[in-house]
């Protein structure tokens, strides 16, 4: 059993642990407790890369799922998990990677000081983790793992109180010192990410049983 496999299943336990348990009691406050889901595209940088090996610019998918906790405004946190794959582009030797992340961020709701209109959010958020990276084919043994900060920046644009949609653009910060090709493995990678996804944010606390206004 792998590393990268034994950090996924853990994390989907504490989600749905934590899910489960938030959507289990009641607020008043619709913000206090957010689901998060998100699909989008990847830019891997070139520089994760070894000698010959250059991924497409422009790959998908991106997915990301979290679970966020606002606490003293305008301050929260946010665990949540990203899955991203990425490919070679023509004319280099040929590979597939899949890049998995675990975060634990701080959350900063901006929404005050960036205030457009009552129904747009702005929310600054940033924290380390775990990246875990493993090539698919003739490459599929050279996993690789190692720490990163994540930092972006979303705006979401409120549907109801329990509803909004949101764009967010993130960039993930590899931390992974001497790579060496011959014993991490070609096809690998160890650099940055960015990434732009589109998702909704559903609501896990407040009054679901009241009538509408």
């Amino acid at each position: 059993m792998t590393l990268d496999f034994k950090l996924n299943r853990h994390f989907w336990f504490v989600f749905m642990f934590l899910f489960y348990s938030f959507s289990s009691f009641s607020q008043s406050d619709t913000r206090k407790v957010k689901a998060q889901f998100a699909l989008g595209v990847n830019n891997p940088s070139t520089n994760g890369f070894v000698s010959d090996f250059e991924a497409n610019t422009i790959n998908f998918p991106t997915i990301n799922l979290g679970l966020q906790y606002m606490l003293k405004s305008p301050f929260g946190a946010k665990l949540d998990f990203g899955f991203n794959r990425f490919s070679n582009i023509n004319n280099t030797p040929e590979f597939k990677v899949n890049y998995s992340r675990i975060n634990l961020q701080v959350v900063f709701d901006g929404s005050s000081i960036f205030n457009i209109s009552n129904k747009i959010g702005t929310f600054i958020h940033a924290g380390p983790g775990f990246s875990m990276v493993k090539p698919l084919g003739n490459y599929g043994d050279n996993n690789l793992s190692y720490l990163n900060v994540l930092g972006g920046l979303e705006v979401h644009y409120g549907i109801s109180d329990k509803l909004s949609i949101y764009i967010d653009a993130s960039y993930i910060k590899g931390f992974s010192d001497n790579f060496n090709p011959e014993s991490n493995g070609f096809g690998s990678f160890n650099g940055d990410l960015l990434t732009i996804t589109i998702g909704a944010s559903i609501s896990l606390s407040g009054c679901y049983y009241c009538e509408n206004d």
